[in-house]
C-alpha cells in the first residue's frame, strides 16, 4: 500500500507514526522542531487514516507491513520509530517482524497490554454527523460536542473533515475510513507480540507515558520489561494520553536528552 507521508530534513531517519483518528498532520511541528536537530524526518498516514488509501483490511500486522513497505520505499536502512498510541502500537509490530530496520524505538503513552474497546463514545459522535445534510464545520462542530465535551477532543476530531465533489458538488466527509474503523475497533487494543529480538535487544527502547494518563500504569512496567529489558520509562509531568500535544517542549526535551544519551546523533552534532 502507498502511504501517504511527508519527507523533511536530513541526517538519521527518523519515522513517526500517529494515534487512532490522527494523521501525519498531527506532528508537523514536532517534525519540524526534530527534523532541526539533524534528522530527517519522515510523518507517515497509517492506511484507513489522512491521506493514504482506505481498505477494508486493518490491523497491525498490515499496519506493519506497510510502514516496512514503505521504508524499503525510501530506502531507510535503519530507523528511529516513534509512534503514539495506535503508532507505538504499529512500532512494537515492527519490532517483531523487521527489528532489522529499527535503530531506536520510542513508544508514546501505550502498553503492549490488551486493552478493551472504549472509543464508543466518539465513534457514535462522528455517526450522529449527517454528512450529506452538514453545510459548515461550526455544524459538526456542534453535533460533536453533544457527545464529546472535551473541546480539544472535538477539535482534533475536525481534522478530519473535509470536503470532496460528488458529482459536481461539494459536500462533506472524514478523511478516515470510518466505516472500516467502527467494524474492527476492537483490533486498536489488541496485544503487541514479543519483540524478535528479546534475547539479545540490539537497539534502545523508550517508553513515554503522560503523569495524568491511564494508558500506561506502574505495573505496565513489567510487561514492557519482560520483552524489552533494556527499555526506560520516562513520565512527562502534568500530560494526558497526547502527550506531545500537551507538553511540547517537555517532550522534544525529553527525546532530544535521550537521543544523546542513547548516541542518536550525528557524530558531528554530537562533537
Amino acid at each position: 500500500m502507498n502511504l501517504f507521508y511527508r519527507d523533511t530534513g536530513s541526517g538519521i531517519p527518523v519515522l513517526i507514526m500517529h494515534g487512532l483518528f490522527g494523521c501525519a498532520d498531527n506532528w508537523n511541528l514536532m517534525a519540524k522542531k526534530i527534523s532541526s536537530e539533524n534528522y530527517r524526518v519522515i510523518t507517515v498516514d497509517l492506511r484507513n487514516h489522512g491521506l493514504s488509501p482506505h481498505h477494508e483490511e486493518w490491523d497491525y500486522h498490515c499496519m506493519a507491513e506497510d510502514v516496512k513497505e514503505l521504508c524499503e520505499k525510501l530506502n531507510l536502512k535503519k530507523v528511529i520509530f516513534i509512534g503514539h498510541s495506535m503508532g507505538g502500537k504499529v512500532a512494537m509490530y515492527l519490532s517483531a517482524i523487521c527489528s532489522h530496520l529499527i535503530k531506536a524505538m520510542v513508544v508514546v503513552d501505550i502498553a503492549p497490554r490488551y486493552y478493551p474497546p472504549h472509543h464508543h463514545e466518539i465513534l457514535e459522535a462522528l455517526l450522529s454527523v449527517n454528512l450529506p445534510f452538514l453545510t459548515n464545520r461550526n455544524e459538526a462542530a456542534d453535533i460533536l460536542s453533544n457527545r464529546i465535551h472535551e473541546a480539544g477532543v472535538v477539535q482534533f476530531l475536525l481534522k478530519n473533515l473535509y470536503r470532496k465533489d460528488d458529482n459536481g458538488q461539494a459536500i462533506f466527509a472524514w478523511r478516515m475510513n470510518l466505516a472500516t474503523i467502527v467494524k474492527n475497533i476492537s483490533v486498536v487494543g489488541a496485544p503487541s507480540p514479543f519483540p524478535s529480538e528479546k534475547e539479545n535487544q540490539i537497539y534502545p527502547v523508550l517508553f513515554i507515558r503522560g503523569e495524568v494518563s491511564d494508558y500506561i500504569v506502574d505495573k505496565d512496567r513489567i510487561d514492557i520489561l519482560s520483552r524489552y529489558p533494556a527499555a526506560e520509562i520516562i513520565t512527562i509531568m502534568g500530560a494526558g494520553h497526547w502527550v506531545q500535544a500537551e507538553k511540547p517542549e517537555e517532550f522534544f526535551k525529553c527525546l532530544l536528552d535521550w537521543f544523546l544519551r542513547k548516541d542518536l546523533v550525528l557524530k558531528e552534532q554530537a562533537s
